[in-house]
C-alpha cells in the first residue's frame, strides 16, 4: 500500500513534463526531511519533471524495497538519503537496473561519498547532479552467507565487507555512542573486541590465486579502501576496476598489531602519498601482518561460525562466504565537477 508521501507524489504538476520523474528515498532520522523534499521537488520543477516520489525507510524496508517500487513505477533517477546501511540497501535493489543513482550524503560515515569524493555538506548540488550532473559506473560487491544452520543469503556492497575481527568490532559499537560522537564510536568497538580477540582457522580463495589455509583475525573484501579520518586501509582499491581488493589480517601478537596500525594508519596513509615515502616502502622488508590480493571474488570457509559485516553494519555470523563483483553494475549522478 502506498505511503501518504507517495500518493501525494502521484499527483500530477501543472506544466511538468509527466514521462520523467525522480523519487527519493531517504531514512527520516538522518535528514531533514521537509527541507529535503523541498529541494528535490524545486530542482524537479525546474529541470521540467514531474513531481517527485517520495519513500521513507524503515526497520522492515532498509530502502531496497522502496528502491523497488521506485523502479517498478518506471522512474528516470532516483536519489538515496541515509546512512551507509541505506546507500548499502538501495544500491542492491538499483544494481543492474541502468537507471541513475543519486548520493545525498547523510548520515556518519558516508563511506561512498567519501571514496568517490563527492560534497558532503552541500545536498544541493547533489540533488542538481540528478537533473545536470554527469553518469559513472561503478562496481558492486555481492556476498553470499552460509549460516551455521545451512542456509544461504546474499547481500549487496558498496564500499567493503569481512568476517572475523572487523565485524565484531562493528558489533560491539554502541549505537548510542555512535548517534553522539558518530565514526568515533568505532574506536570503543575496536577496543571491545580487541581484548578477547583470537585467531580463527580459515580455508580462503582469490580468484585467480591459490588456495590458503591459516589463522586469521580478520578478511576484509573492498570494492574502495578509504576510511574516515583520511585512513586508508586499501589504498590502491578502485571502484570501477571490476575486480574486489583483499586485505588478509593475521597478527600472531601485540607487535603483530602495532605493524596492522603502521601499515594502516602511517605507511598507507601518509607515506604512499609521497614519492620518498613510496621509495622507502619498497625498500623495507615485508612483514606478514597484514597481506593484500585481488580478483574477482573470495570464498573463505572458517571451522566455528564467525560475525560478518557489509558497509559498517554487522549481518550476523556465518561460517563460509562467496564473494563476487558485478563490474560496473551501478550507475551513479556525480556533479560535473566530480572527477
Amino acid at each position: 500500500m502506498p505511503t501518504a508521501a507517495e500518493s501525494a507524489a502521484d499527483r500530477p504538476v501543472r506544466g511538468a513534463t509527466p514521462d520523467r520523474r525522480a523519487a527519493l528515498i531517504y531514512n527520516p532520522i538522518k535528514v531533514d526531511a521537509e527541507a529535503l523534499r523541498a529541494t528535490v521537488t524545486t530542482h524537479a520543477r525546474a529541470a521540467k519533471w514531474a513531481k517527485p516520489l517520495f519513500y521513507e525507510t524503515t526497520l522492515e524496508d532498509l530502502g531496497d524495497g522502496a528502491a523497488r517500487r521506485a523502479l517498478a513505477k518506471g522512474v528516470d533517477a532516483v536519489l538515496v538519503a541515509g546512512g551507509d546501511g541505506t546507500v548499502r540497501a538501495v544500491s542492491e535493489a538499483m544494481s543492474g537496473s541502468g537507471i541513475p543513482l543519486t548520493i545525498v550524503p547523510s548520515g556518519t560515515g558516508n563511506l561512498l561519498a567519501r571514496n568517490l569524493r563527492l560534497p558532503l555538506g552541500d545536498p544541493g548540488t547533489m540533488v542538481a547532479a540528478t537533473f545536470a550532473g554527469d553518469r559513472r559506473s561503478i562496481d558492486v560487491g555481492f556476498a553470499e552467507f552460509t549460516r551455521p544452520g545451512g542456509a544461504r543469503e546474499e547481500f549487496a556492497f558498496v564500499v567493503m565487507g569481512g568476517i572475523g575481527l572487523d565485524a565484531a568490532m562493528i558489533a560491539n559499537t554502541s549505537g548510542n555512542l555512535k548517534k553522539k560522537v558518530g565514526w568515533v564510536a568505532y574506536v570503543d568497538g575496536a577496543a571491545r573486541s580487541l581484548v578477547g580477540a583470537k585467531p580463527f582457522h580459515a580455508l580462503y580463495q582469490v580468484a585467480g590465486h591459490r588456495m590458503h589455509r591459516t589463522h586469521v583475525q580478520s578478511i576484509v573484501y573492498a570494492n574502495c579502501g578509504s576510511l574516515p579520518a583520511g585512513l586508508e586501509l586499501i589504498p590502491e582499491a578502485s571502484v570501477s576496476d571490476g575486480e574486489l581488493d583483499i586485505a588478509i589480517f593475521q597478527p600472531k601478537s601485540p607487535l603483530g598489531w602495532l605493524l596492522v596500525w603502521r601499515r594502516v594508519a602511517w605507511d598507507n596513509s601518509v607515506l604512499r602519498r609521497f614519492r620518498a615515502g613510496r621509495r622507502l616502502l619498497r625498500l623495507r622488508t615485508a612483514d606478514n601482518a597484514v597481506r593484500y590480493a585481488r580478483g574477482t571474488g573470495i570464498q573463505v570457509a572458517a571451522t566455528d561460525p564467525q560475525p560478518v559485516q557489509l558497509d559498517g553494519d554487522e549481518f550476523g555470523e556465518a561460517t563460509a562466504l562467496n564473494v563476487r563483483v558485478a563490474p560496473g553494475a551501478l550507475l551513479l549522478a556525480v556533479p560535473r565537477t566530480t572527477p
